[in-house]
């Protein structure tokens, strides 16, 4: 019998509809429930691309007695963290004080019926293991002191909240200065994995954000250790594993220093960001290998992962109950395919070689398929190879696509295909398209929602990440077209954003239901807070310089933590370089720019913008003041080079 999810658009929710646990959305129906029965709360939060989430729902949400257990003595409740990343939010920081370590997925709290938390967990087993009673002996132990201890756990859920919400927040400012870039440089040599590319060790994420800063570093200092940090990792995690060779697109990290043991979900962020370092390190080194890794991805998050101009949140690592299925091969399985496309059987062995198939395999007994050097793949029968697994993946059940529409992802996706545009016009209608689509779907009558279903009217309100991400794409579509429509909505949207989210220096993710302070760290993207500086800097540049000071007042008070230890906030770092160093903006008459867009993503200074103007010839401007003309656009390249 389906619960109370079957109506809800989060798929993750859909997908526990059917579990004989009474699972009620986050809302008043459920509250009141609560309050009505004298119950606690289990809070649930996952999200559909979780593996451990998959793994708790097999073990004990699907379990009859263990159901039987939960709608007895509590009021259940399912929360999609990527639908209401507040709620998320918010408890990830009472996991956070209560357990003294990060939290993760599947989140497990016991609230009170008003709401308090008083236990939290992660995956619970559903036998008792890693130190730990089974999910159903702890759920009978908080039932009974639920009952008898209630005045005690009130209390301590109490002193949990205060704990939350200091009266005092003290703030240690330092002096934002250059000094930065040694000292950022310098951090990321030091854990910078010399063998296999990326940063500490497994699991190892892409961490897009400071690759991309080191490529900033490089064209500023010509540190060229810098720039062989960031191409020895985007070869290494191009080689197989982590990168899709068969379909295209990347799994979300590697469970080993190599990147070959991926988790096998695909999430729209990871892709939308890997494309765009990819992207750039083509345009600093002149490599086509690093275009064609961006453009490989790009064409899979459009062919495999869109509808009607817009992207899903994700695909699944599981198929089948079992985590990678779908994606791995067996070595009899493999050279059946080559058989079967007409490859020469004396070829099989070698080809099977070289794409690091074996009998005994590489992940489980199954193949991942990889190569060697990945930027000069010269093995025979390589193209017919990739088409025949691929072929065969075509008889396999797909994994789960999460077809939630997301606005802050689907914006960093489409600012990736309007600066691959600027390198292969092939991309810029798609670019154009989707940020119509999304903004026609997502910004009704000026109010920006956050998510909803493919094809659904949203419901849910936008998040400080929503309008900064969607105003970054603005201004990235301003930049590829010079449509000034572009920049009079991203300042739109930045205004509100300030208007909503903005006191005194620093800025709230969320308000409403859950206030939820905005994070400055680089999480599994970046955080909401650079990115919106980074709008609000653009728009001081290319509207009005009013915007510099919520920049300044926002780095100044997060300037020690980003000064002491700025690898921890890539993007963070690369605002404080931005201010001090400042923009170039390049003014002329938008049919004299418009011929030079493309040289956007080469000029030697990493933070340069273009704006339409009525000068003759090309200005060239900081965000103060201009101090330079030029008659011709080679010109400005030439005073950018010398400087």
């Amino acid at each position: 019998m389906a619960n109370h999810l079957k109506n809800e658009h989060s798929p993750y929710l859909q997908q526990h509809a059917d579990n004989p646990v009474n699972w009620y959305p986050w809302g008043e129906e459920a509250f009141a429930k609560a309050r009505k029965e004298n119950k606690a709360i289990f809070l649930s939060i996952g999200y559909s691309s979780c593996h451990w989430c998959h793994v708790m729902e097999e073990e004990s949400f699907q379990n009859e007695a263990t159901a039987k257990i939960l709608n007895e003595h509590f009021v259940a409740v399912k929360v999609d963290r990527e639908e209401r990343p507040d709620i998320d939010k918010h408890f990830q920081e009472v996991y956070q004080l209560m357990n003294q370590r990060p939290g993760g997925w599947p989140t497990s709290i016991f609230l009170t019926q008003e709401l308090k938390p008083f236990y939290s967990a992660t995956y619970i087993p559903d036998e008792p293991r890693y130190g730990m009673m089974s999910f159903s002996s702890l759920l009978e132990v908080i039932a009974d002191k639920y009952v008898k201890e209630k005045a005690l756990l009130t209390e301590k859920a109490e002193e949990i909240l205060r704990f939350l919400n200091p009266k005092e927040d003290k703030i240690q400012a330092t002096k934002l200065d250059l000094s930065i870039i040694n000292r950022v440089a310098d951090q990321a040599k030091q854990l910078f994995d010399n063998q296999h590319g990326g940063f500490n060790t497994a699991p190892k994420f892409p961490q897009a954000s400071m690759l991309d800063l080191l490529l900033d570093l490089y064209r500023l200092t010509k540190d060229k250790e810098t720039l062989d940090m960031v191409l020895l990792s985007l070869t290494s995690m191009a080689k197989g594993g982590l990168r899709d060779l068969v379909e295209g697109g990347f799994c979300r990290y590697s469970t080993d220093n190599e990147w070959l043991v991926p988790h096998f979900e695909k999430m729209t962020y990871d892709n939308a960001l890997l494309a765009e370092v990819y992207l750039k390190a083509y345009h600093v080194s002149g490599n086509d290998f690093y275009k064609s890794v961006a453009f490989e991805t790009l064409d899979f998050m459009i062919d495999h992962m869109s509808e009607g101009d817009l992207f899903y949140s994700a695909s699944d690592a599981d198929t089948e109950g079992e985590e990678g299925k779908y994606f791995v091969y067996s070595y009899e399985k493999a050279l059946r395919s080559f058989e079967k496309a007409g490859i020469p059987s004396k070829a099989h062995a070698a080809l099977a070689e070289a794409l690091h198939i074996t009998p005994e395999g590489n992940f489980e007994g199954k193949n991942i398929v990889r190569v060697d050097d990945p930027a000069r793949i010269n093995i025979p029968y390589y193209e017919e190879a990739i088409k025949a697994l691929k072929k065969r993946r075509e008889k396999r059940t797909h994994p789960f696509i999460d077809k939630k529409v997301l606005v802050s992802w689907n914006a960093m996706m489409i600012k990736t295909l309007f600066k691959a545009g600027r390198t292969e016009s092939a991309y810029l209608k798609p670019a154009i398209r989707s940020l119509d689509a999304l903004l026609e779907s997502m910004y009704i009558h000026s109010e920006l929602y956050h998510s909803t279903l493919m094809g659904k009217k949203p419901k849910i309100k936008a998040f400080l990440e929503d309008y900064a991400y969607l105003a970054d794409v603005l201004i990235e579509a301003y930049e590829s077209t010079l449509d000034e429509s572009y920049l009079i909505t991203a300042t739109k949207l930045a205004n509100t954003a300030i208007e909503k989210y903005f006191a005194q220096g620093k800025w709230k993710f969320s308000r409403g239901e859950f206030e939820t302070n905005a994070d400055i760290y680089d999480t599994s993207y970046p955080s909401s807070v650079s990115t919106i500086l980074s709008v609000l800097y653009s728009i001081a540049s290319l509207v009005d310089p009013v915007y510099k000071k919520f920049v300044f007042r926002t780095l100044e008070i997060h300037s020690y933590d980003v000064m002491r230890q700025p690898i921890s906030t890539p993007r963070m770092t690369r605002m404080v370089i931005r201010y001090l160093k400042d923009d170039i903006i390049i003014k002329a008459k938008e049919e004299k720019l418009k011929k030079h867009i493309k040289a956007l993503d080469t000029l030697p200074h990493p933070f340069s913008l273009l704006k339409n103007d009525t000068n003759d010839g090309f200005m060239l401007c900081n965000s103060n003041a201009c101090f330079g003309h030029e008659k011709d656009f080679s010109g400005i390249q030439e005073v950018l080079e010398k400087r």
